[in-house]
């Protein structure tokens, strides 16, 4: 297994301006929010008239989230709770929630890039699975790029909204194969089909519920989800598997990918950059290809 430093991919309509106190300072759009970070401990490089270009600020209620506030100078969209972010010529739909979270991870970039620049070696129209897939920006921005996928979320809310976003982003109603299951339920299936995939994204959480109710615990359930994906990948493959707020390290997340079989592994942090030096922890990752050259 190799450490790699996942460099920070800088997007147009995304930019951390400062962090520091426990808080971050973003700009995704034309909206800058202001919302909590447990990873920000150091000292703010900006001053408080600086913070106070915030259009929306989080205030935290409970362990459990809490609610958007507007400042007085807040734009209509920010007000709305809802406007529109660009990736690559992509359009989603940026809309803040009692989680904090907003559909739109910039740190991921660096995964939706890797991924692109395989596709060319993985033969015309591979096939993508996106388990755990949320709102769909990865899964709108491989089937822009050829890809043939299959989206899969527990929840009905994030299916919908991933099926906005393929819309807003010029996709056809059927670009994407949109599907409401529980991830391991689903692996496990389609390891009992035959199925096969090139390439297989996992960004699971660490507690949640199936639209069944079925229970699902990072700790308890991730080893067999690996082994089901072992199941449904091709002999030319790639997996990406990346953790936010889950008590393991990079290395737990590269020794699950190592189950796979043989492959590359490279595992470390997924990261924000703030101007030229600074950078802001945004979670672990880890990467397994095969057969793929510079995996």
């Amino acid at each position: 297994m190799e450490a790699r430093d996942f460099t920070p991919i800088a997007l147009d309509d995304y930019e951390l301006g400062d962090s520091g106190g426990g808080e971050k300072l973003e700009r995704f759009g034309a909206v800058w929010l202001r919302r909590p970070d447990p990873q920000a401990l150091w000292q703010r490089a900006w001053d408080e008239r600086a913070w106070g270009r915030a259009e929306l600020v989080f205030v935290r209620e409970s362990d459990r989230g809490g609610r958007w506030e507007a400042a007085p100078h807040a734009s209509a969209a920010a007000r709305r709770g809802e406007w529109d972010f660009g990736v690559d010529g992509a359009r989603f739909r940026v809309r803040p929630t009692p989680f904090k979270h907003l559909g739109v991870f910039p740190e991921q970039a660096t995964n939706w890039r890797w991924v692109a620049g395989l596709l060319p070696r993985l033969g015309p129209r591979p096939r993508l699975l996106n388990l755990f897939g949320y709102s769909g920006v990865a899964s709108v921005l491989a089937a822009r790029a050829g890809c043939e996928v299959t989206h899969v979320d527990a929840s009905k809310t994030s299916v919908s909204w991933a099926r906005e976003n393929a819309l807003a982003s010029g996709l056809a109603d059927d670009a994407l194969r949109l599907i409401v299951d529980d991830a391991l339920a689903f692996a496990r299936r389609e390891v009992r089909r035959g199925s096969r995939y090139g390439v297989v994204l996992l960004d699971p959480p660490h507690y949640g519920r199936g639209p069944k109710g079925e229970v699902w615990q990072f700790e308890e359930h991730m080893a067999p989800l690996i082994e089901a994906v072992r199941g449904i990948l091709g002999e030319t493959c790639a997996v990406v598997l990346s953790t936010y707020a889950i008590g393991c390290s990079p290395r737990t997340l590269g020794n699950l990918l190592e189950d796979l079989g043989d492959g590359a592994v490279v595992a470390d942090e997924l990261l924000l950059g703030q101007g030229d030096t600074r950078r802001l922890p945004a979670g672990f990752c880890a990467r397994f290809a095969r057969r793929l050259q510079d995996g």
